[in-house]
């Protein structure tokens, strides 16, 4: 690996650590919370959400309705 190469992963991990520690202390601006979705996003960090995941309770916090319930119902 070259040296910039090491360097590049130095940073990403301190900006991740950076993120980590402010949204866990609650003092994430949403600049900061999008930044840090930015930056899963640009380095293709997906989830999927189930149950066991707390991506579903996040989900479920979300103020959008359900499409496919919402259609159905007009049917």
């Amino acid at each position: 690996m070259t040296e910039k190469s090491q360097k590049l992963d130095l940073l990403q991990d301190i900006l991740i650590d950076e993120f980590i520690e402010r949204i866990k202390s609650g003092e994430a601006t949403p600049s900061d919370l999008n930044a840090a979705r930015q930056m899963l996003k640009d380095n293709g960090v997906q989830c999927q959400v189930s149950d066991a995941n707390p991506a579903s309770d996040l989900m479920s916090l979300l103020p959008f309705e359900d499409t496919v319930t919402s259609n159905a119902a007009q049917i």
